[in-house]
C-alpha cells in the first residue's frame, strides 16, 4: 500500500488523538479530567510511537541541517510561549503537501511542502506557533478525552481492515481508510473552530514575543485561502483541510496582529546562529554573540536569517523530492531563462539536485563558486566536500572537513558528514577517526539512527564487532523494528567474550525494549509489520549493513 495512505491513517489516528488537537471542545481548566487521562509520560509515548511509524515508512526528513534549523526555529518560539518548560520535538515530514500537525507529547511535524511554499521564515514560524499553541492550551488532551469514545474504536476498526486486506488488492485497504477517516473528519469538523481561533490568537502572541512578523499567520492563511476561489487553482491545500479557514478567521488574525504590532514589545537579544550566510561581509565564527538591540543590528540579523531560510527552503525541496534528475532540469532551465531566478539559494538547490542525480562534477562547479563568494555558509561547504569526495578528490574533501571541524569542533552536522565520508574508503584508520567523531554524540543519547548506522559501520571496520552489533540493534530499534532489535540484543548477550560493562549495557537495553515488544505481541502486530519500509538485516551481514541507505531517520523512543 502506498505510504501516502498509511500517512493518512496515522494522521487520522494520531491526529484524532493529535489533529483532533484542533478539535476538542473548549472546557474550563477547573474540573477537566483530560489531564488525568494521559500522564506526561504517556503523552510522550503516544507521540514517540507516531514518530516511530512515520520514520519506519521513510516519511521523516531527518537531514541534520534541516532538523537543526526547524528545532532552532521551534525552540525560539517555545521560549516565548505559555509553557516553555513543556517537552517538544520538531521534525520535517517528507511530503510535498502543505500541512503541519501537532501530536501528544509536544511532537510537531511540518511538511516539506509547507516550507517550500512559504515565502518568509515568519510564515513557517507562524504555523509552528499555531501548533505550539495547540499543545500549550491543552487542545490535544481535551481532544483525546473526547476521542476515546468514538475515534479510537474507528481507528482500531480501520487497523483491523488494513491487516485483513494485506495480500489483497490495495483498493480494499484504501476503502477502509476512506470510510473510517471520513467518519473521524466529520466528527472533527464539529469541534475545530474555537480551538483553531484560540491557537491563532495565542500563536500570534508567541510570534510577536519571538520577534517574528505577527501578521505572517494571517497573510499565509490568506494566501492558502485564495486557492479556494474561482481560478485559484482548484486544489485544496491539506493545511486548509486540517485547519479550516474563512474570512472571519483571517480578519480576526489580522486584527490581533495589528494589536500586537502596536504594543510596546521589548527587543530581545537573540543569539546569532552559527552558519548563517553573511552575504555582505566576512564570515562569522560559531560563537554565540548577543545582538545589540538597535534597529540596524536587528535589520541585519533579519536579513541574514531570511537568506539562510531561502537556502534551507531549497534544501528541503531537493531532499524531499524523489525525482532529482527532473528537479535538476527544473533549476537549470529556470536559471537560464529567468534572470531573477538565478539566486544564491537556487544555485545551491541546483547543485544539491545534481549531487542527488549522480552528477557531482557539475555540482562541484556550482558549489565552488558559491563557497568562493560565501565561505561562511556551512551548507555550501558541506555540499562542496561531498562533491569533492564523489569526484575522487578525497584529499580535498577531508582537508575541507578538517578546516570546518577546527573552526567548529562541536558541530554535530560537520562530525556526521565527516564520518560518513571517512568510512567510504573502508580503511581501519579512517573508521577509528569516524568513531572518535561520533562517540561524543552517542554519549548524549541522540535518537538519530543514521548516527548509529555510521558508528556501527565504523566500529565494524575498526574490528570492534561487539560495539558494532549494539549500534546495529539501535538502528533497528530507532527505525521501529522493535522485535528485530530485541532479537539482535538477545543474540549479542549470549556471547562469551562480553566484559562486565558491555553485558550490563546490553542487558539494560533488553530490559528497556522488552515491554514494548510484549505490547506489540499482545496487539497481534507481527515482526514483519514493524517498521515495514525499513529493511530488516542482520548485523553480521557486513555487505547488507554497509549498503543501508543514508536516508534512514531518527525516532524518539523515550
Amino acid at each position: 500500500m502506498s505510504p501516502r495512505y498509511w500517512l493518512a491513517f496515522l494522521l487520522a489516528f494520531g491526529s484524532t488523538v493529535a489533529s483532533s488537537r484542533e478539535n476538542g471542545v473548549r472546557l474550563p481548566d477547573i474540573g477537566s479530567s483530560a489531564a488525568e487521562i494521559l500522564s506526561p509520560q504517556q503523552e510522550r509515548a503516544y507521540g514517540a510511537s507516531m514518530l516511530h511509524e512515520l520514520r519506519s515508512m521513510d516519511l521523516v526528513l531527518d537531514d541534520p541541517l534541516l532538523s537543526s534549523y526547524i528545532n532552532d526555529l521551534g525552540f525560539r518560539l517555545v521560549a516565548h510561549s505559555d509553557k516553555p518548560d513543556h517537552g517538544y520535538t520538531f521534525f520535517v515530514v517528507r511530503d510535498g503537501a502543505i500541512n503541519a500537525f501537532a501530536a501528544p507529547g509536544g511532537f510537531i511535524g511540518v511538511n516539506a511542502g509547507l516550507i517550500t511554499t512559504a515565502t518568509t521564515e515568519s510564515e513557517v514560524a507562524a504555523v509552528l506557533a499555531h501548533e505550539i499553541a495547540h499543545v500549550t492550551q491543552n487542545h490535544l488532551l481535551r481532544a483525546f478525552e473526547d476521542s476515546q469514545k468514538t475515534s479510537l474504536p474507528i481507528a482500531l476498526a480501520i487497523l483491523g481492515a488494513l491487516i485483513a486486506s494485506q495480500g489483497s488488492s490495495g483498493d480494499a485497504a484504501q476503502a477502509a481508510i476512506v470510510t473510517g477517516t471520513s467518519l473521524m473528519q466529520q466528527r472533527q469538523i464539529n469541534f475545530t473552530r474555537k480551538d483553531e481561533i484560540e491557537a491563532d490568537r495565542v500563536g500570534i502572541q508567541t510570534l510577536a514575543r519571538s520577534q517574528f512578523d505577527p501578521d505572517a499567520m494571517a497573510s499565509f492563511f490568506a494566501r492558502m485561502e485564495r486557492t479556494l476561489r474561482p481560478g485559484g487553482g482548484g486544489h485544496i491545500p491539506d493545511l486548509l483541510r486540517t485547519h479550516p479557514v474563512n474570512t472571519d478567521r483571517i480578519s480576526d488574525a489580522k486584527a490581533r496582529a495589528a494589536s500586537m504590532a502596536s504594543e510596546e514589545i521589548a527587543a530581545v537579544a537573540t543569539p546569532r546562529l552559527s552558519g548563517l550566510p553573511s552575504l555582505n561581509g566576512p564570515a562569522d565564527d560559531d560563537t554565540l554573540t548577543p545582538l545589540a538591540p538597535g534597529p540596524k543590528r536587528r535589520a541585519a540579523d533579519a536579513a541574514e536569517r531570511h537568506a539562510y531560510f531561502l537556502i534551507l527552503r531549497e534544501r528541503a525541496r531537493v531532499l524531499a523530492s524523489d525525482q532529482p534528475t527532473a528537479l535538476a532540469a527544473y533549476y537549470a532551465t529556470n536559471r537560464k531563462d529567468q534572470a531573477d531566478f538565478d539566486t544564491v539559494a537556487n544555485r545551491y538547490g541546483h547543485a544539491l539536485a545534481l549531487l542527488r542525480a549522480g552528477q557531482p562534477g557539475e555540482a562541484r562547479a556550482i558549489l565552488t563558486g558559491l563557497v568562493a563568494g560565501h565561505s561562511s555558509v556551512l551548507p555550501f561547504q558541506l555540499a562542496l566536500a561531498q562533491a569533492e569526495a564523489r569526484t575522487g578528490d578525497r584529499t580535498d574533501a577531508l582537508n575541507r572537513y578538517e578546516r570546518l571541524l577546527a573552526n567548529s569542533p562541536d558541530n554535530a552536522t560537520i562530525n556526521l558528514s565527516f564520518a560518513q565520508t571517512l568510512i567510504e574508503d573502508g580503511k581501519v584508520a579512517s573508521a577509528r577517526r569516524a568513531q572518535d567523531l561520533l562517540r561524543p554524540m552517542m554519549a548524549e543519547e541522540i535518537d538519530d539512527p543514521e548516527i548509529y548506522r555510521v558508528f556501527a559501520r565504523a566500529s565494524e571496520l575498526s574490528g570492534d564487532k561487539i560495539r558494532a552489533a549494539e549500534a546495529y540493534a539501535d538502528v533497528a530499534l530507532l527505525n521501529g523494528r522493535l522485535e528485530d532489535a530485541l532479537n539482535q540484543l538477545k543474540a549479542l548477550s549470549t556471547r562469551r567474550d562480553l566484559d562486565y560493562y558491555q553485558r550490563s549495557r546490553i542487558e539494560a537495553r533488553i530490559t528497556e525494549v522488552t515491554p514494548y515488544v510484549l505490547e506489540l505481541r499482545r496487539r497481534g502486530i507481527k515482526p514483519q509489520d514493524q517498521g515495514r519500509l525499513a529493511p530488516a538485516f542482520s548485523c553480521e551481514d557486513t555487505s547488507t549493513c554497509a549498503a543501508m541507505s543514508s536516508r534512514r531517520n531518527n525516532p524518539a523512543l523515550q
